[in-house]
């Protein structure tokens, strides 16, 4: 199993899990298994997400789609995430 680990500031919280939800669907279609999200203790907009991919490529490809930069935009995502790709040793 492959994790990626993804953490980012966000403008408004519920905005972005508006769309993080609405994404439910691609995100399956691209392999991922499961997702768990954090939310900092001093600022709910900073989140750090632990999801499991079915493998690494998989994983790469969504993280490079347009799909998925596109909905990082409207999401109301602020800076560059910090994302790792993640073998279970």
């Amino acid at each position: 199993m492959a994790y990626v680990v993804v953490r980012h500031n966000v403008a408004d919280y519920s905005k972005w899990k508006q769309f993080f939800d609405s994404a439910y669907d691609m995100r399956k279609k691209g392999g991922e298994q499961s997702v768990r999200i954090f939310r900092t203790a001093d600022d709910p907009n900073n989140l750090l997400l632990l999801m499991e991919w079915e493998s690494i490529e998989s994983a790469q490809k969504y993280i490079q789609s347009e799909d998925l930069q596109k909905a990082m935009q409207e999401a109301g995502i602020v800076g560059q995430p910090d994302i790792y790709l993640l073998n279970e040793a």
